[in-house]
């Protein structure tokens, strides 16, 4: 498993978490979303997986490269409603 930086001019073409787990069939879009870890390892992830994630390890948080209307797709499929707009 490899925790590798990505460059801001070229984030991985799919969702980290599908490059790790065999098991996930499909993504739920574009990686928009970056989480860092503490170290400051970037996690570059579609809002799908990225709320899952969020959700599960309290220590992450949102980088400035991530769009407020990226954040606002995580919390709705965090919590509900989708991130639909209003």
């Amino acid at each position: 498993m490899s925790t590798a930086h990505h460059s801001r001019k070229s984030p991985s073409p799919d969702c980290d978490l599908r490059q790790r787990d065999a098991q996930v069939s499909t993504c739920a879009g574009r990686e928009q979303i970056v989480l860092v870890e503490l170290d400051g390892t970037e996690q570059w992830l579609c809002p799908e997986h990225a709320a899952a994630v969020w959700l599960t390890d309290p220590t992450l948080r949102f980088s400035a490269k991530t769009r407020p209307e990226g954040i606002s797709a995580v919390m709705g499929q965090a919590f509900g409603g989708g991130g639909g707009r209003r």
